[in-house]
């Protein structure tokens, strides 16, 4: 008789499916345990900071790490003191009326009696009859000269309408008995500002020999569309551009400067913001009023730290600073092509003073404030993960039983 195929041991049979399942839990908790670093972090850690702004990374263009003291508060305070559109642009003095191309002016030319010019109006005058003569308006052409009458072609641009006057009668004279001549300047189109934004009206302003100032311009063009106290003023001069906040320029007669041509002022609103990310209660972009923030502020904005995440010892700025605000913390650290430093200010809120500070540092558009996690908070994620890895092989265990 043929043998029969030998049977499967049941104990065995349970041996293996208990093995596989105990390889299968093993496995589970090791891909956990593997990703349990990347799983919850909301950014870097307190130590990472520092370690990327520590001494040995200064040369490699890290960031400056400065520790946020009453020492930063007085330097940043000072420096902001220095960025006023006084300081910056200085209050210009009155220019006198210079002509330029695209200028259109008026002349009228007298000779006294006996006439041997002009004879085309007469007017009676108390020492006789006067010849006089009105050119028609003349638009300056871009080589900067008009053409008079029985004087040709003169150069007008870059000059006053005195000196005009003066060359126009230097060049009458043997031409014409006694000559006079009034030049106005009817059309100015090369010493204007402009003035644009959240205003009435964009429009461009003749600046004029009453020396047109800051505040002068904005109600020309009707005036600011917003609150007063959410708008802020930017004024580009040249290569140089600076912004303040409107209340400040109304506030500080010393602010509202005299403008020079081609100034462009631009009326801005709510144009700053700043981001929260890490343990705080909100995580986003907060816009803020041009009169400025506090830090203090700024963390009441986002409901302040979660209880049960945030390192009260791991709060920071991210900004890219100007170096002169920055103390000897950015010494060798190498600028960005705009001059600023990649900055990160830190700020301990378990210190009783860290309170008044934080009142006294003023956020900046586009800071990133972040609030690290707590190590003892890592610790409890990985327990929960170890924990509910623990759990998941024991029910696989069970069940396989």
């Amino acid at each position: 008789m043929p043998k029969s195929a030998p049977k499967s041991t049941p104990g065995l049979a349970g041996n293996r499916r208990r093995r596989a399942a105990l390889a299968a839990g093993t496995a589970a908790l090791l891909l956990l345990l593997g990703g349990c670093s990347a799983v919850g972090g909301s950014g870097p850690t307190s130590g990472s900071i520092r370690r990327a702004a520590g001494p040995a990374a200064a040369a490699t263009g890290s960031i400056a790490l400065v520790e946020l003291d009453g020492a930063a508060v007085a330097r940043q305070e000072a420096s902001q003191t220095s960025r006023s559109f006084a300081d910056v642009f200085g209050d210009s003095p009155v220019d006198p009326t210079i002509i330029g191309a695209g200028d259109a002016i008026d002349i009228a030319m007298w000779e006294a009696p006996p006439a041997v010019l002009f004879g085309s109006v007469s007017t009676l005058t108390g020492i006789g009859t006067t010849q006089t003569i009105n050119l028609p308006q003349q638009m300056v052409g871009s080589d900067g000269r008009i053409t008079i009458p029985f004087i040709g072609s003169i150069p007008v641009a870059g000059r006053t309408t005195r000196q005009v006057e003066q060359d126009i009668v230097a060049r009458l004279r043997g031409k014409a008995h006694e000559p006079q001549a009034i030049v106005r300047l009817s059309q100015n189109e090369a010493r204007t500002v402009t003035v644009l934004g959240e205003v009435a009206a964009t429009r461009r302003l003749p600046l004029t020999a009453h020396g047109e100032r800051l505040l002068d311009a904005l109600a020309a063009a009707g005036g600011s569309r917003q609150p007063v106290g959410k708008s802020t003023i930017q004024i580009t001069r040249a290569a140089s551009t600076l912004t303040m906040p409107l209340d400040t320029v109304i506030r500080d007669p010393r602010q509202n400067i005299r403008l020079r041509p081609d100034d462009v002022v631009a009326v801005l609103f709510q144009p700053f913001s700043f981001i929260a990310l890490g343990a705080s209660n909100l995580n986003a972009e907060v816009p803020f009023e041009a009169t400025g923030m506090s830090l203090s502020q700024a963390l009441g904005r986002i409901g302040g730290l979660r209880d049960e995440r945030a390192n009260v010892r791991g709060v920071f700025i991210f900004r890219y600073e100007n170096p002169a605000v920055l103390g000897p913390e950015a010494a060798n650290r190498p600028a960005r092509p705009d001059g600023t430093v990649p900055t990160v200010y830190r700020l301990d809120l378990s210190a009783p003073s860290s309170l008044l500070i934080s009142q006294n540092f003023a956020i900046h558009d586009k800071d990133v404030i972040y609030v690290s996690n707590a190590p003892v908070a890592d610790l409890q994620k990985f327990i929960g993960i170890v924990s509910s890895a623990t759990f998941s092989i024991v029910g696989i265990t069970n069940a396989v039983r």
